[in-house]
């Protein structure tokens, strides 16, 4: 069975820095689409970056240059370093996979990440909340 958990979210000022954290397990697969999701209430979830078994990489255009996703194979876990970051940047955040998957065929509208086949897997969420 496939788990993720993420970690790592809390309440920081605008400019601020966090580092998410996933973990996961029940796959052994050396091929994998892994992303990184947000939502607030009321609003659809949002991609905000990806990252396959070749090391390519996509993100949102909101945050270019401010996030970075990596993963850390020996420890199952999956990153995402947010810097600078804005009260925009609010949400509950949440760590997807699509094992098996070769590359995650990620493709953009007006800005906004999206992918062609959906994630099969998910974590609980880590709330992230920026003040002004």
């Amino acid at each position: 069975q496939v788990q993720l958990v993420e970690s790592g979210g809390g309440s920081v000022q605008a400019g601020g820095s966090l580092t998410l954290s996933c973990v996961f397990s029940g796959y052994t697969s050396s091929s994998y689409c892994m992303g990184w999701f947000r939502q607030v209430p009321n609003n659809e979830r949002e991609g905000v970056a990806s990252i396959d078994s070749d090391g390519d990489t996509s993100y949102a255009d909101s945050v270019k240059g401010r996030f970075t996703i990596s993963p850390d194979n020996a420890k199952n876990t999956l990153y995402l370093q947010m810097n600078e970051l804005e009260p925009e940047d609010t949400a509950m955040y949440y760590c997807a996979a699509k094992p098996g998957a070769g590359a995650c065929d990620p493709y953009y509208s007006d800005g906004d990440l999206l992918f062609w086949e959906p994630f099969a897997y998910w974590g609980q969420g880590t709330q992230v909340t920026v003040s002004s």
